[in-house]
């Protein structure tokens, strides 16, 4: 389970970021993940909720989008972006594929509540 792992990552880089920008909360994190990224998304999510315990991310809500690949096929020439794992070029049927990316996992946002300002009533 290296979902595990990922989630101990994010969790030094949203608490960093906080830290950085005076932040009060993270309410929400959303990732991008790539369709070969071998990530289950509600380990993922379970994990989160976990390390997010009792940090600024604690009750945060996480969200994962899945990032296409980029597929040029061999015998006919186009290029084209694969969002399922059936590996056939949308134009000719061949599964001649030349691929790229498919194996990322980025912070694409991060929402959150700043801090209150010192002698500023809300």
């Amino acid at each position: 389970m290296h979902e595990s792992a990922i989630v101990a990552g994010i969790m030094r880089i949203l608490e960093d970021e906080a830290c950085r920008h005076g932040v009060a909360r993270i309410t929400r994190v959303r990732l991008q993940v790539g369709l070969l990224a071998a990530v289950e998304e509600r380990t993922l999510s379970a994990c989160f909720d976990l390390y997010a315990a009792g940090t600024v991310a604690d009750g945060a809500e996480l969200s994962c989008e899945t990032t296409p690949m980029h597929g040029r096929c061999r015998v006919c020439g186009k290029e084209c972006e694969l969002t399922r794992r059936h590996f056939a070029c949308p134009a000719c049927g061949a599964a001649e594929l030349d691929l790229s990316g498919g194996h990322e996992l980025t912070i694409a946002a991060i929402e959150a509540q700043p801090q209150p300002q010192q002698g500023v009533r809300p």
